[in-house]
């Protein structure tokens, strides 16, 4: 019922493809070079169990990480079991009792509310004596800088945290220039305070990373490519990823130990397609966002902006709306196609959420994938598609179940 449109508007953002095929290119090439710099063979896909002590693989991929990412260090490991368990400990292992951590870019993902304290939690920064501040993006989505700056000057600012991604607010994700701009105006006040970015749905959509201290993400989004099944990365400066390390295992073991159990093979192989799937899942995006707009709905970004995440919104201003095209989405897919994803109290989130993942590996949102909170004005957040073309076919199956009474 809707190729003829879709085909349509497929036709009419090639210019937009382009672009991301050159994005593509580009890393794949800073990849190859990297793999070519530490001699990946067929040694580094061996495992290591108990203690995990003197696994090379392991090892290798972190300085692989380090160097994609241009930072001096990386903590790549399978023990994180999602992008807020290593947001978390980052936190916790950067900041004592009596320091403030400042996020800069409204308030942090949901999941995060109570690791902070925004939300009670006996085991929250909070609780442990770490003070919270806050200060919101402008209406135009851009740093209130003169805000930060002052407040950096009136109080004693431990760390900085900001989120790349817009989360569940419909507010426009930052770019590397904005997250670079911000940083070093920062450094400026203050050269002791630690930048830490959450990088997650970010990696591989621009031809660089932005500079920070400390960068967290998800290898079951972005730079895992659809074939990592579970960890995390941290990567920065070289001291505090050691205390990350630290906070992870036990002070004094860092990173010495973690066994990798395996799946050393499917973290390189994931990272070596992370360029491809991600510039894939980009044009989904750009198709969505065109095919959408043609049907009269709100899309953020519209379908020639420049894209600083792989996250494509929608806006429904509709409860039912949202909730139809989220269970076409997974109509789609390859996985549990016959599922019926319902909105519920999902943990760590304010209000019921609904989630449709027909993926190979649980949560991976690389995948094609669509969520949203049931609340006004009924956003839906899609992302993903390792494969353009399996990601075309999904984007019709939704279309047809929004029509459906």
């Amino acid at each position: 019922m809707y190729k003829e449109l879709i085909n349509k508007c497929e036709l009419e953002v090639k210019e937009e493809f382009e672009k991301v095929n050159k994005i593509v290119e580009a890393n794949c090439e800073k990849v190859l070079k990297t793999f070519w710099k530490y001699n990946v063979d067929e040694t580094l896909f061996n495992t290591s169990t108990g203690y995990g002590y003197g696994d090379k693989g392991r090892d290798t991929i972190e300085k692989i990480f380090a160097d994609i990412f241009d930072k001096e260090d990386a903590l790549v490991r399978i023990q994180f079991i999602s992008g807020t368990h290593a947001i978390s400990t980052a936190l916790t292992a950067l900041l004592r009792p009596g320091d403030t951590m400042l996020s800069i870019c409204g308030k942090p993902y949901d999941t995060l509310d109570e690791v902070i304290g925004i939300r009670e939690n006996k085991s929250s920064l909070k609780a442990f004596g770490v003070e919270y501040m806050q200060i919101d993006l402008l209406e135009d989505g851009s740093f209130d800088e003169e805000k930060i700056i002052n407040t950096i000057k009136e109080n004693k600012i431990k760390l900085i945290e900001i989120q790349r991604s817009k989360g569940y607010s419909y507010r426009p994700t930052l770019s590397v220039d904005q997250i670079n701009n911000i940083y070093n105006k920062i450094k400026e006040v203050d050269k002791d305070i630690i930048v830490m970015l959450d990088n997650c749905y970010g990696e591989f959509v621009d031809y660089t990373e932005p500079n920070v201290d400390v960068m967290v993400g998800s290898l079951i989004k972005n730079p895992g490519g659809g074939i990592a099944p579970t960890g995390a990365y941290i990567v920065g400066k070289a001291e505090l990823v050691e205390l990350c390390a630290d906070r992870l295992s036990a002070a004094g073991l860092g990173k010495e130990g973690g066994a990798s159990l395996g799946y050393n093979k499917s973290i390189l192989q994931g990272i070596y397609m992370a360029p491809k799937v991600v510039g894939d899942s980009l044009k989904m995006g750009i198709l969505t966002s065109r095919v959408m707009q043609e049907l009269g709905y709100i899309v953020s970004p519209k379908y020639n902006e420049k894209r600083n995440d792989i996250i494509q919104t929608i806006k429904f201003e509709d409860e039912n709306k949202l909730i139809k095209f989220c269970q076409g989405i997974q109509m789609g897919s390859a996985v549990d196609s016959h599922a019926i994803p319902m909105p519920w109290d999902m943990p760590g989130y304010d209000s019921r959420v609904i989630m449709a993942s027909g993926a190979f590996t649980q949560g991976s949102s690389i995948e094609l994938s669509c969520d949203g909170p049931i609340r006004p004005p009924y956003v839906a957040f899609m992302q993903g598609g390792l494969v353009y073309e399996y990601s075309k076919l999904g984007l019709n199956k939704a279309l047809e179940n929004l029509e459906r009474d």
